[in-house]
Formats: structure tokens, sequence, C-alpha cells
């Protein structure tokens, strides 16, 4: 009789075998998924500039003038051209949005400068990119439309993600949108991108004072920020949310302190500060309005400021940006013997409350006091100066009131 063949020692079990299959299942399923991604997931943006004519429009000044009513209605209407022309197309999967560069004179009337954003896999740039094009010729030749193809140009010139951003966020003034009582002294948070504008000036990576940024190089701040250290090769400027870790920091360049500002009063205290390099404005990093020297706020009018100052006196400093609704005050109420019996002049503004509680405090000097107008775009109205104590009653903060210094500004910065 043949011998009986036992089971061979090095036979594989069951589960050991049941466990090879999973294993290689589960290889099969990542290799899988990542070809399933990078074919048809790894989506980026992808960015174009173009540029029409608009031959029924002549130009006008205001269209020159951020924010006015004449140019928002028709940066509005340009918008809604292009966008109908994707959403009904091809390619309304990929089209994202067009934003209005600017709008410029021609001899043919108007000319305006778009930037059109798009998301797609990167392998069918050449593609969508041809298809763009075509679709524009083709809607832009019927005579319903009232933007016509500018000739004169390339017709859709790529544009790195970067600088699109850039342009994409240039406008000023766009932030939180819906505001809500908060206080700094209690703790609570900024949430992010709400004030992009906030900018900390720090040296040696400490904050000392709040500042707004109002241009790519420029920063509006107090002057007594520079009491004790003038030389800008000391400080630095940190832009986010949070101290640690920062979005974007640049060295600053150059001070300019108000020429009749002296550290024993609180008139004229107002400075700019030039960074070293331009910032890239995003999402998160951008400008707030300047608003013009005709510009009025009424008492009782609610408005925000927004620091890293302290929590209360003698209070440390957080690491988060934090923000308070206050209302302005007249300075007729800020000049009562039982308030400040006086030393508010017409270049400051008062907000807060006569009861207390809710103000800026130390460590947001320099800071912004902003208040929101029509399309909820937010103007920079006052600089954080002085006052006594932090919510303190009949002591409320007291402002650099910026349209009494927009000339100024001007002159300096040309902004």
């Amino acid at each position: 009789m043949p011998p009986i063949l036992g089971r061979r020692a090095n036979s594989l079990k069951p589960w050991m075998i049941a466990l090879i299959i999973a294993a290689v299942v589960l290889v099969l399923a990542i290799i899988i998924g990542i070809l399933v991604y990078f074919l048809a997931f790894d989506q980026k943006f992808h960015y174009y500039q173009t540029s029409f004519q608009i031959p029924s429009i002549e130009y006008n000044p205001d269209f020159s003038v951020e924010h006015s009513k004449i140019r928002t209605e028709l940066i509005q209407k340009i918008n809604n051209e292009i966008d109908e022309i994707f959403q009904t197309s091809s390619l309304n999967q990929h089209y994202i949005k067009s934003h209005v560069v600017n709008l410029r004179s021609s001899n043919d009337g108007l000319k305006t400068d778009v930037l059109l954003k798009f998301h797609f896999v990167s392998k069918n740039a050449d593609t969508i990119k041809m298809q763009a094009d075509n679709i524009l010729h083709q809607k832009l030749k019927l005579n319903e439309s009232f933007v016509k193809i500018d000739a004169s140009l390339p017709y859709l010139r790529d544009i790195n993600e970067a600088q699109a951003e850039h342009i994409l966020n240039s406008y000023c003034g766009v932030g939180r949108e819906a505001p809500s009582m908060e206080r700094i002294a209690a703790g609570h948070v900024a949430r992010k991108a709400d004030w992009p504008w906030q900018a900390s000036l720090q040296m040696d990576g400490i904050h000392f004072c709040g500042a707004s940024l109002i241009s790519e190089e420029w920063l509006l701040t107090a002057a007594h920020c520079f009491d004790n250290y003038k030389n800008p090769k000391l400080w630095t400027a940190s832009f986010g949310t949070t101290l640690n870790p920062s979005i974007m920091r640049r060295q600053v360049q150059s001070i300019i302190i108000h020429e009749n500002y002296a550290a024993h009063k609180h008139e004229d205290d107002i400075a700019l500060v030039k960074l070293s390099i331009p910032v890239l404005f995003s999402d998160d990093v951008h400008r707030v309005c300047l608003p013009d020297a005709t510009f009025e706020v009424l008492p009782e009018s609610k408005v925000f400021v927004t620091g890293w100052g302290a929590l209360k006196i003698n209070g440390p400093f957080p690491n988060i940006l934090r923000q308070v609704e206050i209302e302005t005050i007249s300075n007729d109420i800020c000049n009562q013997i039982t308030v400040y019996g006086g030393a508010v002049s017409s270049g400051m503004i008062c907000a807060g409350f006569l009861s207390g509680k809710f103000d800026a405090c130390e460590g947001d000097s320099g800071g912004p006091l902003v208040i929101a107008q029509d399309r909820n775009i937010w103007y920079l109205i006052g600089i954080v100066s002085w006052g006594m104590d932090c919510g303190k009653a009949n002591n409320p903060g007291v402002y650099t009131k910026v349209t009494r210094y927009r000339d100024w500004i001007k002159s300096k910065s040309n902004i």
C-alpha cells in the first residue's frame, strides 16, 4: 500500500489565503484609485486674461472710481454676459467665473480686460482653451451681445495662479459679511479672511501694534507705535488671522510719521509704513477701502475694531485675531466733563459704549476701525489711538479720523 501523504508543513492555511487575497485587492484598489484620481479628479484652476470692446458705451471718468455705482453696475452687466455665454455652453462644468479687471477708454468706445477662471484636469488645458476661444468667438459675433471681440490683442492669454488670485482679490473692502456682537476683551476670535487687511507690526517676532493694508505696499497705522523705535529695519509686518504661524511676512522699508505729531499729544496720531516687497493679494490678504475726505459717519453707527491686543488691562496678548462690534459716539458726548472733558478734537472719532465693557485695548494701537457700506464693502474710518484703560465706563476708545487725513495719505503714498 502506498504511503499516505500527509499535509505539507508549508501549506497555506485558509485564513492566510484570505489575507493575501485581501491585500492584493487592497493594492489593486489603491492603484486604481490613484489612476482614477489623476485621470479624473486631479483638477486644477486655470486662468486666462482677455479683452473686449464695448462700442455702445462711451468712457466715463466715474468708471475709474472704485465701487462707484456706474462702475459696479457695468462690471456686473459684463460679468453676467460672460457668465451666460459659458454657463449655456459645453464648458459649463468647468467654468467658474469672470472678473472685470479694468475699464479703459478706446477710440471705439470702451474696452475692458477680463479674467476668466476655469477648473479642469491639466492634461486637457490646450483642448479646453481652444474650446473657450471658439465659444467666445461664436457667441460674440452675434449682434445681440453688447460685448465684442477686441481684435487688437491675442485672445486668451494664460496667467499663473498667484498673479490671477492677486487680480481677483484686488478689490478693496471685501471681508466679513454678517456682523455679530463679539468683543476683544472676552476672547472671541475672528474667522479666517474676515479682516484680510489686518496686519501686525512686530519687532523680533513680537507683536507691538496693529495696522491696515491699504495697497500692495502701504500700511496705515498710528504714529505713537514708533515713539521709541523709528528705525524701519527693526520692524516686520505679519499677515493672517494668527500671529504664529502667519500667512505672510514682509520687512518694512520706510516709516512716514505725520509731521505735526508729538509724543506728548494725541493729535495727528497717524503714520504710513511702506513694505520692502509688495504683497500678493489672496482671499486671506487684501486691502481695505479708504474713504473720501467727504465721507461721513453718523453717531451710533455700527463699526468694528480688530486686533491682537490684550484681553484685559495688563493682560496677555492672544495669538488669534479678535474683533469687537461697537458704536460711534459724537464728539460732543465724548467731550462732556464726565467723559474726556474736551480732549477729543475734530481729527478724532470716539467709538465704544459709555457703559464700557466692549473696547480695544493695549496692543490694538494702530489697528483698523471699519464700517460696512453698500454691498458689504468695508471702509477704514479710524485708527486705534488712545483711551483710558480698557472697557471702562465713560472712557470709550478714541481713534484717529482717517477722512481728516485723506489728503495727507495721498500726498505721501499717492493712494
